[in-house]
């Protein structure tokens, strides 16, 4: 079978964009570190617990404004500091043949303050216009959560590829949960000091029913587009050997649902948070018409995330006209031949732009890329004592 990711090789997605440099303080493992990256394949090697991950996270981080693995900013400050900062600097080509433009990224926190992302020095009036900018997809081992765990990680993973496409699904994303976060510490007010105001409520329900509307409607115009191009990843991956689908999932399809939002006050009263809206939606995933978490093998599952990613990858590539940085954590030991060798494939024939893979095994890494064309950059990591 072809490869199914040349669409993005082909699909005039012609410039291309890479980070060069990358600068730390305080970030986590990291006390003051800086790297020099190539343009193509940059390998991360060492035992475990030598920072490779965080490294890439530092990467996320610069390209999202938020790290990939701490829910809490504060998190990513290394132990015994009260502050970090990641700069780095990224090259992207310009519409103008031969011509690249830089930008210096700066992202910084000081405890008890919030944190502040800078482009070439300047603050953005909105952290909004950062997001998209440097577009990024992380394959993880952890991926199988989207899986296992319940529907806010499938949420979290589709509102993340939405944002770096859609500025104004971002926009719309964010003001709906601050409202849902300041109706929820209402709600909590109500039951502390026992009583209720129906008019207040409704202050916050029509600007939120109105931005649940336009979630559902993004959201739902994007798994028409997402659906085939991830089936198509994951027919290669598995080779044919079964059909999956994705099933967007919403109370906002249900034709009474803001009469329904209104009836559930009573409930959320007494639950103290809202328990109707966009924030509930969920996304299933079937395999042969079943449900993945139960009917699936882990070798499903996994080829199943990776299709998932692989799809991102494709949609952002071509939306933004330039490929996505990739980041492969760990990938060696959590996946079979079989699913290697398909990736190795899509990076032999160059379907990739640039490329962050970490790795406990030296001698693997180096024997793997040495037998691909693209320039190979590794980056022997020591654990601290």
């Amino acid at each position: 079978m072809n490869n199914p990711a040349k669409v993005v090789k082909n699909n005039r997605t012609t410039k291309r964009m890479h980070l060069e440099k990358l600068n730390l303080l305080n970030f986590k493992n990291y006390e003051d570190a800086s790297f020099s990256f190539g343009s193509q394949i940059n390998c991360f090697v060492g035992e475990n617990g030598s920072g490779k991950t965080n490294l890439l996270d530092a990467i996320y981080y610069l390209c999202i404004s938020k790290s990939a693995f701490a829910s809490n900013d504060a998190q990513s400050i290394r132990h015994g500091s009260d502050f970090f900062l990641v700069d780095g600097f990224f090259h992207v080509e310009s519409t103008a043949p031969g011509e690249t433009k830089v930008y210096q990224i700066t992202c910084a926190l000081q405890k008890g303050q919030r944190k502040v992302i800078l482009s070439d020095k300047k603050p953005y009036e909105k952290l909004t216009e950062h997001i998209g900018r440097f577009p990024v997809v992380l394959i993880a081992p952890d991926d199988t959560d989207l899986v296992r765990e319940g529907s806010e990680e499938r949420r979290r993973f589709f509102d993340t590829v939405l944002s770096q496409i859609d500025p104004d699904y971002l926009v719309h994303l964010m003001q709906y949960n601050n409202l849902l976060k300041q109706r929820n510490s209402m709600l909590k007010l109500f039951a502390d000091q026992h009583y209720s105001d129906d008019d207040l409520l409704d202050t916050y329900d029509a600007p939120l029913l109105e931005l649940a509307q336009q979630l559902y409607q993004r959201r739902r115009e994007f798994i028409d587009l997402f659906q085939p191009v991830f089936q198509k990843h994951y027919t290669y991956l598995s080779e044919s050997r079964e059909m999956v689908d994705l099933v967007y999932e919403s109370e906002l399809t249900e034709p009474g649902f803001r009469r329904d939002f209104r009836r559930s006050r009573t409930r959320d009263y007494q639950l103290q948070r809202t328990t109707k809206g966009a924030h509930k939606d969920d996304f299933l995933f079937e395999i042969n018409g079943f449900p993945l978490k139960k009917f699936g093998s882990q070798g499903q599952q996994k080829s199943f995330v990776i299709a998932l990613k692989l799809a991102q990858f494709e949609i952002i590539a071509h939306y933004k006209q330039f490929r996505p940085i990739l980041l492969l954590d760990d990938i060696f030991d959590k996946l079979d031949d079989r699913r290697i060798a398909k990736l190795t494939q899509m990076i032999a024939d160059d379907i990739f732009g640039q490329l962050f893979v970490t790795d406990a095994r030296p001698e693997r890494t180096e024997l793997f890329f040495s037998r691909l064309s693209a320039e190979v950059k590794i980056f022997r990591m020591e654990k601290e004592v």
